[in-house]
């Protein structure tokens, strides 16, 4: 896998963590540059350990299922595409409520809740030629960025990005997984 298809899958799974880091920013009072580095450092975390844990079990049934690899690749970026882009459009997903203190246990669980979507991606992972550590120190770098990025956009001008930048992340991992599945088909 290319380097430009790593970061755009990078970028796609950071959607989610980049909103919610956007709605915290909204909720400062002001900005608190440690809140910022903490929630950027924790879904940063999380989205470089799932795609590793994700790659890990997959690894061991590969063998079993080579055949059909591509297949799963693109499903499972499908659905977590269209599962984005339909929280987006439809307002579900993450809520949370206005709190100006960083709760620790709240931002682990909208930590884990987010990165589920890269565990996912890790299992596509193992199926397609990618050197694994590599790939999720780029999820992971990503993700830090984008959601330090959030908060301060966030405090900076408001929720109105959230929505968009979910479907765009979306559109983003329907995108690559049809590549895939194309390449594999020998369609593209």
């Amino acid at each position: 896998m290319t380097f430009g298809a790593l970061l755009l899958i990078a970028v796609g799974v950071s959607a989610d963590a980049f909103a919610v880091a956007l709605t915290k920013g909204v909720h400062m009072r002001r900005f608190n540059a440690r809140h910022a580095l903490i929630i950027a450092l924790t879904f940063g975390v999380f989205q470089a350990v799932m795609p590793l844990i994700g790659w890990v079990l997959a690894s061991q049934f590969s063998r079993y299922i080579t055949g059909v690899d591509h297949w799963i690749a693109f499903g499972l970026l499908f659905l977590i595409g269209a599962k984005m882009i339909w929280e987006a459009v439809t307002g579900g997903g993450d809520s949370e409520a206005d709190f100006d203190q960083l709760k620790v246990r709240a931002l682990l669980l909208l930590a884990l809740a987010t990165s589920i979507d890269a565990l996912a991606v890790g299992i596509t992972f193992a199926f397609i030629d990618v050197s694994i550590l590599p790939a999720v120190a780029l999820i992971g770098l990503t993700t830090a960025v984008f959601a330090f990025a959030g908060v301060v956009v966030g405090r900076r001008v408001g929720a109105r990005l959230g929505r968009p930048a979910e479907i765009i992340g979306g559109l983003v991992l329907i995108g690559i997984g049809t590549r895939i599945l194309f390449d594999h088909l020998g369609v593209w």
